[in-house]
């Protein structure tokens, strides 16, 4: 047993409310050192199969970690990998200097992976030959136990008694060498993540939820990689201000010109040009670059090849035919908004009511946030075009067909039969 394990045996486990209960009355401890100290950071091929050997002859599951420079660099790409395991220690790797990690990903594809919010550090794992076919996600058992804050830091104080730094998670993690505090802090993030995970599955365990979350964090291993966004400039800070098309076009045309600096650059877009700029760009639809100049967000700094640069974006749009505009919003999948309903479909619109009272109702009840019990859109969609007759077997069919796992199909069909059934009459 560990330390930190006997730690978390003898205190008694914080739950939900994010504080600790009335009989704990010790400061969380801080943890300010790595139990074997700083490891090296791995950054050629020889230290690398060090690595590989050592965790494919550790035992148990393996503390996985990832560090991006989201808001300095293009992309989502992983800048640091941290694992721990039992009988291997702490490793810190280095993807530049390391760019395919497959081997090590082979070398334990058999144990549990450990993750804090496994959906955010998953992609730019899988993107260096990183995938796990189990997994236990911190984050998601503890929604799912009902605590009220879920951060890495808050669910290590209140679950193990331990106090994380937390100061540079939003560090430029792209910088070369990585300052030694930074890798201290890296370290530290999977130190206690595989005690965090055995005292969350006790606690599931439990409340009666462990095969709720085994569920869930199967979906989440075999979920395949998300496809491209399609039209991502409508995603721009502000878009709600732009109505008309030609402005849309605007909008396109500098989104489109600022990513391909970004990747060409390789920094954030949005310090090669704020959205806040473009939608002021689109709104004004300046003919040239004095006026553009003027504009918020194009200021004396910019260069003048710089304001070329994006009045051509801007003159691109203004030369667009009326017929090739973007229309605005984007084609409906699925049903309206749900401020639509009144005036479309008013009995859809007290079915939909009814749901939500119920969901909302039985997610208190089962103390868990209401969006990890059934997804709002699930609940929309079967509300809009519920089953001929919603019987118990139709609606969870309906609720199947959208991606819905057995344990909430079986704790929602009831509450839902209901709801679209009072929300006929």
């Amino acid at each position: 047993m560990t330390d930190a394990q006997e730690t978390a045996a003898d205190t008694p486990l914080r739950t939900t409310g994010g504080g600790p209960p009335d009989d704990v009355v010790s400061a969380p401890i801080p943890l300010l050192e790595p139990r074997e100290g700083i490891p090296p950071v791995v950054a050629d091929n020889d230290a690398l199969a060090e690595v590989v050997a050592a965790f494919a002859a550790g035992t148990g599951p393996v503390a996985v970690d990832a560090e991006r420079a989201s808001g300095y660099r293009y992309g989502q790409r992983a800048y640091l990998v941290q694992l721990r395991r039992e009988g291997a220690g702490s490793a810190l790797i280095d993807p530049v200097g390391c760019p395919d990690l497959s081997a090590l990903g082979e070398a334990i594809a058999d144990a549990e992976w450990v993750l804090h919010a496994a959906t955010q550090d998953l992609p730019c794992l899988r993107e260096i030959g990183m995938t796990p076919t189990r997994l236990f996600d911190t984050e998601l058992a503890g929604r799912l136990a009902g605590f009220a804050r879920v951060g890495l830091g808050a669910m290590v104080e209140n679950v193990l008694g331990y106090a994380l730094e937390k100061g540079h998670s939003a560090v430029d993690w792209s910088t070369r060498p990585l300052p030694d505090p930074w890798l201290r802090y890296a370290a530290l993030d999977v130190e206690l993540l595989v005690d965090l995970r055995d005292a969350l599955e006790a606690e599931l365990e439990r409340q009666g939820k462990l095969e709720w979350a085994r569920q869930e964090f199967d979906a989440i291993a075999s979920a395949p990689p998300a496809p491209p966004r399609k039209d991502p400039w409508r995603r721009t800070s502000g878009m709600h201000k732009v109505r008309r098309r030609r402005q849309m076009a605007v909008v396109r045309e500098l989104w489109t010109a600022r990513d391909q600096v970004a990747q060409r650059r390789d920094v954030s877009p949005g310090k090669v040009l704020g959205d806040a700029a473009i939608v002021e760009a689109a709104l004004n639809l300046p003919p040239n670059a004095h006026a553009l100049a003027a504009l918020p967000g194009f200021g004396h700094r910019m260069s003048r090849k710089q304001l070329e640069q994006w009045q051509a974006a801007v003159d691109r749009a203004r030369a667009i035919p009326d017929a090739e505009l973007p229309q605005p919003g984007q084609p409906l999948t699925g049903p309206p908004p749900p401020r639509a309903w009144a005036d479309k479909d008013p009995v859809a619109a007290a079915r939909l009511t009814a749901a939500r009272t119920a969901v909302s109702a039985l997610a208190e009840r089962l103390t868990m946030p209401q969006e990890n019990l059934i997804t709002p859109d699930t609940v929309r969609r079967l509300c809009w075009e519920p089953p001929a007759r919603p019987t118990p077997e139709a609606v969870a069919e309906v609720l199947s067909a959208h991606g819905a796992r057995p344990w909430q199909i079986e704790q929602v069909t009831p509450v839902l039969v209901k709801a679209l059934t009072e929300g006929e009459d």
